[in-house]
């Protein structure tokens, strides 16, 4: 997987060493992600809140070293924001102001302010299941994570819709990167492209990738849903 970040990185002139590999490791035991782990592969990503506390201790008892730093990616119920913040360094699939107020208010037990990306929906025929606020909507999702004090605006993150080209998908959210970046300098962070279309978002800018797949193989899973 270094070798084809690499390589993406070659073909669009830019330094590996700008991409974050997270390994998705959705559906998969905790010891194929404490193998990972062990590998180097330091950023770890979950999307379903309950599966991902469970495995975040239980990765920590089996690989104490290095340390992990967890990325929740999936979408998520106010419910279990602080279930989240528990264990997460970031969480890449804030899209709602509602959302803002739960993660702050759990997030306040921390020591540091938890890390947040902003989810945007490029779709253009928009499904609530896969979660994302409307462009439109974005420097009023950014001022309400800014109004608050336990939350760090970090940058922007989004799912290619199915059946639209990747990369002029990839494109638009660098666009909206810049937009959000006009309000808040330091929200430099684009999460972007997954096992089948990483090189693309690499291509347009991408500074972290999400893998699943391509590390641990193909899973039977259910459709990504609210958790």
């Amino acid at each position: 997987m270094r070798a084809r970040i690499a390589a993406a990185c070659a073909a669009a002139d830019r330094d590996p060493a700008e991409i974050t590999l997270i390994a998705v490791g959705k559906g998969m035991a905790a010891g194929r992600v404490a193998e990972i782990l062990a590998l180097g592969v330091t950023d770890l990503g979950e999307n379903k809140a309950q599966e991902a506390a469970t495995k975040a201790a239980d990765v920590a008892s089996l690989q104490p070293e290095p340390v992990a730093r967890w990325h929740f990616i999936g979408q998520l119920q106010r419910n279990k924001a602080r279930l989240v913040t528990e264990f997460a360094s970031m969480v890449h699939s804030v899209d709602r102001p509602t959302l803002v107020v739960a993660l702050d208010r759990a997030a306040a037990a921390r020591r540091r302010p938890l890390e947040v990306l902003l989810q945007l929906d490029l779709d253009p025929e928009p499904d609530p299941t896969r979660g994302g606020v409307d462009p439109q909507d974005l420097a009023s999702l950014a001022d309400a994570v800014l109004r608050v004090e336990h939350l760090a605006l970090r940058g922007v993150m989004t799912v290619a819709p199915q059946g639209v080209d990747a990369r002029r998908a990839f494109d638009r959210l660098v666009g909206y990167s810049q937009v959000l970046q006009a309000i808040q300098p330091s929200a430099t962070v684009i999460s972007a492209g997954m096992s089948g279309d990483l090189e693309a978002a690499i291509s347009a800018g991408a500074t972290h990738v999400r893998v699943g797949t391509a590390l641990f193989g193909a899973r039977k899973l259910a459709s990504e849903h609210r958790s």
